[in-house]
């Protein structure tokens, strides 16, 4: 929090960090550190690529930040 309005910008971090933790980690104990390497990948690219989101009007990140041409 370097400068103004800093403060808001850490929400949507926050956010992720959020549904990471209680749609993932906690559903699925890793055995080991691969393991989650491997599960957490894995998430990330269903939240980036197949969660719609209810913020940005249902539609998953990458529609947002790569429109189809």
């Amino acid at each position: 929090m370097d400068g103004k309005r800093r403060a808001i910008d850490n929400a949507f971090i926050e956010r992720f960090w959020r549904s990471l933790k209680y749609d993932y980690v906690y559903l699925h104990p890793a055995g080991d550190g691969l393991e989650l390497y491997k599960g957490l990948k894995k998430y990330m690219h269903y939240y980036n690529y197949e969660l719609h989101h209810q913020g940005i009007e249902r539609k998953t990140p990458a529609e947002l930040y790569r429109p189809a041409a």
